[in-house]
């Protein structure tokens, strides 16, 4: 666990632990005035009232400073440590976990993009999610990905017909592609490759890439956009 989700949990209860402690204060409080007061019931209701608003109010500031002081570090944790595209923010990310959609990103950006800068992970992940979404390609991550699987060498991704066994080995890596994959799932901004749909890297030319206008260049990869023959979903 990082430093800070430690820091942001130990603040988190102590003053949980606090909002607690005074709701036991008040409680002793009240009930011994309750049970000590003289007069008619008249007399007892507005002094109640009155602490019960300034019991609530201090509850209300103990949990917004939880909130801000705690959980919001937690969840915001790539942000707290320099952005989204700071390799030191994922790796202060806890560990995640996902379904068949992000276990197939993860491997796709393990082997095409592993080792690339963070922002040539996230762009290899901007191309795969920009054909999910384009009506040219199948309409999932997974079937993306293994488009044209089973014929050597002409498949859409090269890991996938090489012949070769996919097995990550780098813990590492793989921590950090599935912090990407995850990410990228849940909606972040795919703000790199301008809509690209292809991608290569500077050791080769592919035919396409003569035609397809190029968007940006990020590491090793190009990136280029397929025009636009058929319309978007």
């Amino acid at each position: 666990m990082s430093a800070a989700c430690r820091d942001a949990l130990v603040t988190g209860d102590r003053m949980i632990k606090a909002v607690f402690y005074v709701f036991a204060v008040a409680l002793v409080t009240l009930g011994g005035e309750t049970a000590g007061a003289q007069g008619t019931a008249q007399d007892q209701d507005p002094a109640l009232e009155t602490r019960l608003t300034a019991l609530f109010q201090t509850e209300a500031r103990a949990l917004r400073t939880v909130q801000k002081r705690g959980i919001d570090r937690l969840v915001k944790a790539p942000e707290a440590t320099g952005g989204l595209y700071s390799r030191a923010s994922l790796n202060a990310m806890p560990t995640v976990r996902g379904g068949k959609e992000w276990a197939c990103l993860k491997e796709a950006l393990y082997f095409e993009a592993r080792g690339e800068t963070v922002k040539g992970i996230f762009g290899v992940a901007e191309v795969i999610l920009n054909r999910v979404d384009d009506r040219r390609y199948p309409d999932t991550v997974c079937g993306v990905i293994n488009q044209g699987t089973g014929v050597k060498f002409r498949c859409q991704f090269t890991y996938t017909c090489d012949g070769r066994p996919e097995h990550m080995k780098d813990d590492k890596a793989r921590a950090l592609v599935g912090k990407v994959a995850k990410l990228m799932l849940d909606g972040a901004p795919r703000a790199l490759t301008k809509g690209a749909t292809h991608y290569h890297t500077k050791a080769v030319r592919p035919n396409w890439a003569k035609v397809f206008p190029r968007t940006t260049t990020i590491g090793v990869h190009h990136f280029y956009r397929e025009g636009s023959r058929v319309a978007l979903r």
